[in-house]
């Protein structure tokens, strides 16, 4: 029997577009004589659909597809993910389904177990969690088929409180005693820089467990904020890892299933790619598919001489393209020369169309229409916004004008603990780095860097600073961001308290002054863009914290 993963990169409700490229794969397997094709996890939909699962006409068009795509597989299995309807009087209108299509008719159907709701994830909200478990015979193998979260056996967080053991019931503990000869997973697992071997090893400790060749095919590309790698694993018996396929791009590749029943089958041994190569291709995949998917082609941002808008204007370019970007230096009076000189250098760099706005005299127009309001208070963060929210409204000026989406370019650091200004530097349609902690937008800026030059040296040298006052270094107002990203790392992404912060080493008084200011900046955060989320605990959808709340 022949076997091919099709690693494909939907677009949510893109009925038309979705259906093409899911014939297309069938039909280019049946033209390599493929038995058995198999599709990610809500191939027909996309994932995650959300609340347009509540719309009956939405589902019905899944419906519709599925019967089209259905009259292609005569003479191949295809195995492919979509919505479908609980036809029961109890529970959920809907099940995540695995359908097994052969012949131009459903052979077989298993509806996913474990519905995760934590983090990004609500598929309680919308689907009947399955309680039937069985193995399907194809062309004489036995075939154990499960979704996405039905082959995690824990939860797959880092902190003590919440590592445990999740659900009631594991599908392949019921599975195992059908006797299959191999495990199918098909999933929508979002990338984590945090978590790049956790779900590589999810796939190895089932295949060791039962002694079974492991398939998982997984979505790639991007949707919205959420990031999907791809990273297709087909694993051996004994854990060894047979193949991958492409991260961050769609993929097709075949196999034979008694070389990979045999442990013929072994992947090439090759420099796996460092963490900071991952996140870099994530965050380009995430900007080209948002603006593809949107209907959008280009894009501006401030480029202000600075190590944040630098890496953002890069990594924009790579997705977009230099011919589609337009880029605004907003020096004021306390700009320096050297970063300007920086800006410069790097659009000419990357060969980005640039225009120089001098802001000092419209914001000496608001000191001015403000004087009798203020008075003789002294200055205060008050005159700093307002030069930050005059580069905003120019931005958003250029963008109104000639359709240029603007990124936002803040990084997840000075997120955290507020160091922005609402409708000002937190303006944008999407935020490049508001998942990046600074220490790993120098990363970045270093990965960049590693062949030529392409971001000034001296952008990665410099103290950074927001240029808002007379001499003004970020380090006045925040502690050295090496200790501010342990800080926050260990309090955002790990949830440990004040003291086991402080057990790893950082000033009790640091820590306090720190998760006050996260604590106090939500309302900040709900007004942020949508952040391209990279790693396991995101601001955003993933992150749902109360803004009126009185808990230290």
């Amino acid at each position: 029997m022949k076997v091919a993963l099709a690693q494909i990169n939907p677009q949510i409700g893109h009925f038309e577009y979705n259906k093409d490229i899911i014939i297309n794969n069938i039909e280019h397997a049946k033209s390599q004589r493929v038995d058995l094709l198999i599709f990610p996890e809500l191939s027909i939909s996309g994932y995650p659909p959300m609340d347009l699962l509540e719309r009956r006409s939405f589902t019905e068009e899944c419906q519709n597809a599925l019967d089209e795509v259905m009259e292609h597989t005569h003479g191949i299995g295809v195995l492919i993910g979509t919505p479908t309807f609980n036809y029961h009087k109890k529970g959920k209108n809907l099940y995540n389904s695995a359908l097994l299509l052969h012949e131009g008719k459903i052979k077989f159907q298993q509806h996913k177990t474990l519905l995760p709701t934590y983090d990004i994830f609500d598929e309680y909200r919308y689907f009947e969690p399955n309680t039937k478990f069985h193995v399907y015979e194809f062309m004489g193998k036995r075939l154990a088929i499960t979704i996405c979260e039905d082959l995690w056996d824990f939860q797959p967080f880092d902190n003590e409180f919440t590592k445990r053991h999740m659900y009631q019931v594991s599908p392949m503990e019921k599975l195992i005693d059908q006797r299959p000869d191999v495990i199918i997973n098909m999933a929508a697992s979002p990338f984590s820089y945090t978590r790049v071997w956790g779900r590589k090893n999810v796939f190895i400790r089932n295949a060791k467990r039962y002694n079974l060749p492991v398939i998982s095919v997984n979505q790639a590309g991007a949707q919205t904020e959420l990031i999907f790698d791809g990273s297709s694993l087909v694993v051996n018996a004994n854990g060894t890892i047979a193949d991958e396929l492409k991260a961050f791009e769609s993929d097709f590749r075949v196999y034979e299933f008694q070389d990979l029943e045999k442990g013929l089958l072994n992947k090439e041994e090759g420099q796996e790619p460092e963490v900071i190569h991952k996140v870099h291709d994530a965050l380009v995949t995430g900007i080209r598919d948002y603006f593809r998917k949107m209907g959008f082609s280009k894009a501006t941002l401030g480029l202000s001489g600075g190590i944040d808008s630098a890496v953002a204007l890069v990594i924009a370019q790579r997705a977009l393209g230099s011919e589609n970007l337009k880029v605004l230096l907003l020096p004021s009076k306390f700009s320096s020369q050297h970063s300007l000189d920086d800006a410069v250098a790097l659009a000419k760099n990357l060969d980005i169309q640039y225009e120089t706005l001098n802001i000092q005299p419209i914001v000496d127009s608001f000191e001015d229409s403000l004087s009798p309001l203020f008075k003789d208070a002294p200055r205060d963060v008050t005159e700093e916004n307002l030069q930050a929210r005059t580069r905003g409204t120019l931005l958003m000026a250029l963008s109104n004008k000639y359709g240029h989406i603007l990124l936002n370019t803040s990084n997840k650091s000075e997120s955290a603990v507020g160091y922005s200004t609402l409708y000002g530097d937190m303006n944008g349609g999407l935020s490049v780095l508001g998942d990046v902690y600074k220490t790993d937008v120098y990363r970045l800026a270093r990965f960049i860097n590693r062949e030529k030059e392409i971001i000034p040296q001296h952008t990665l040298s410099k103290a950074p600073s927001a240029e808002l006052k007379p001499e003004q270094q970020d380090a006045d107002s925040l502690p050295p961001y090496d200790v501010l990203d342990k800080i926050l790392f260990n309090y955002v992404e790990l949830q440990k308290n004040e003291d086991e912060i402080a057990a790893e080493g950082v000033d009790l008084d640091i820590i306090r002054k720190v998760l006050r200011l996260v604590n106090t900046s939500e309302y900040k955060r709900y007004q942020a863009p949508p952040i391209l989320r990279i790693s396991s605990k995101a601001f955003g959808s993933g992150r749902r914290m109360p803004i009126v709340a009185k808990y230290e």
